[in-house]
């Protein structure tokens, strides 16, 4: 059997044939360009060699035969996985931290290491333990700065190296074992219920103190006003005892008076003109005359027995009444401001000011010795001002003995 020639269909096959080059211009278009976007750069390898970083932007490559490895240039945050570690004291903790980085030359940090940022987070692990364990678990309950500055130095030179740099670390929790946080929170109960007796004790001892303070006060006021009393009352009796001298005085001169009266009239009745008076002239006159003429007797020099002379009135102490009386009002007045300043020193645990009872008395008694005179002082010298009076009375006595002896004679 013999075949002829068979005919091409060639109708058929250019548009297909232009479709395949259309898609595979396409392709060829795509696998060309390169878009990195603004925050990233990408390294490119051309058949497994490093060429070049792209930058942000439409980038043009070579096709199919060419990869990009995109790095972020921002501030990425890793998650450090929580440790176990013991400190210096033996004490097991766990802790986990976060740590900030930056891909400062991406060139590095695709030719020097393989993941940056798993080599990164292990590297920030064994740190974290090695840190931990040199310290106390005082410390690395407290002082959380140092220990993040002492990662963060531990980090800066190996990722240096990888074109990273390590920003801040922040460890965010430190936790003892459960065994230990029993313990600490029985020491910190402890620690309270002590600060409580304390507070409450220092609250008991310093309102003793001021209730102290206070009947301290009251005792010395008390004591200042009896003393004052008592003064004053002293003062009184001395006043009496002198105005009874004086009124006595005074009764006993009215008795002369009317005895010698009655022995002229007595006289005058007689049959003699010769008389003789046993008495100084001038006064028998000037009593006599008084009495004649209906005049008070207590107008009488001597004898003004509701009118103090000067010298009897500093005697008495009359004129410094009223400044012995202010002297009590101020030595009685408590300045309240001065007492709450020195209640609130003694709430502070402050020593106070206030002065002894004692001190406090005899400041009063050296203030009083130069205007108030001693009530016996007083006592006495008003007897000494009576006795003085005595001859005029013994003189009066005397002329009623010669009025008498007259009489004899007469008859």
């Amino acid at each position: 059997m013999v075949l002829g020639p068979v005919p091409l269909q060639t109708g058929l096959g250019i548009p297909t044939i232009g479709i395949l080059v259309l898609l595979l211009a396409i392709v060829i278009v795509y696998q060309m360009v390169e878009i990195v976007d603004a925050y990233e750069k990408k390294a490119l390898t051309v058949f497994g060699e490093y060429r070049k970083l792209l930058q942000p932007g439409i980038n043009f490559i070579p096709p199919f035969v060419s990869r990009t490895y995109p790095f972020d240039m921002r501030t990425q945050t890793l998650d450090v996985p929580r440790q176990e570690a013991i400190t210096r004291d033996n004490s097991p903790v766990t802790a986990d931290a976060v740590v900030y980085i930056k891909v400062m030359d991406a060139k590095k940090a695709f030719l020097e290491v393989d993941d940056y940022k798993r080599a990164v987070s292990n590297l920030a692990q064994t740190t974290l333990r090695a840190v931990i364990g040199d310290m106390e678990l005082d410390d690395t309950l407290n002082k959380r700065q140092e220990i993040n500055g002492r990662i963060r130095r531990e980090l800066d030179e190996p990722t240096d190296e990888w074109g990273v740099r390590v920003e801040s670390v922040e460890v965010r929790e430190v936790n003892p074992s459960q065994d230990v946080q029993q313990a600490m929170e029985q020491q910190t109960s402890a620690e309270r219920r002590r600060r409580a007796m304390i507070l409450e004790a220092q609250g008991e001892r310093r309102s003793a103190v001021e209730q102290a303070e206070g009947e301290k006060q009251s005792n010395i006021i008390r004591a200042q006003g009896e003393k004052q009393s008592q003064i004053l009352e002293a003062q009184g009796d001395a006043i009496s005892t002198v105005l009874r001298a004086k009124s006595a005085e005074s009764m006993g001169e009215r008795a002369i008076i009317e005895k010698g009266m009655e022995s002229l009239e007595t006289i005058g009745q007689g049959e003699s003109t010769t008389f003789v008076l046993p008495q100084e002239l001038t006064s028998l006159l000037g009593r006599y005359g008084r009495q004649l003429t209906d005049s008070d007797v207590q107008e009488q020099a001597g004898l003004d027995s509701l009118d103090f002379d000067a010298e009897t009135r500093e005697l008495l102490g009359l004129d410094d009444i009223e400044e012995i009386l202010g002297q009590i009002d101020q030595a009685t007045e408590m300045d309240v401001e001065e007492l709450e300043q020195e209640a609130e020193a003694i709430k502070r645990g402050a020593g106070t000011d206030i002065r002894s009872a004692d001190a406090v008395i005899d400041e009063a008694d050296a203030a009083d010795e130069a205007a108030i005179k001693d009530p016996e002082d007083v006592v006495a010298d008003a007897q000494a001002a009576t006795d003085t009076e005595a001859p005029t009375e013994q003189s009066d006595e005397a002329a009623d003995d010669d009025d008498r002896a007259v009489e004899k004679e007469r008859e």
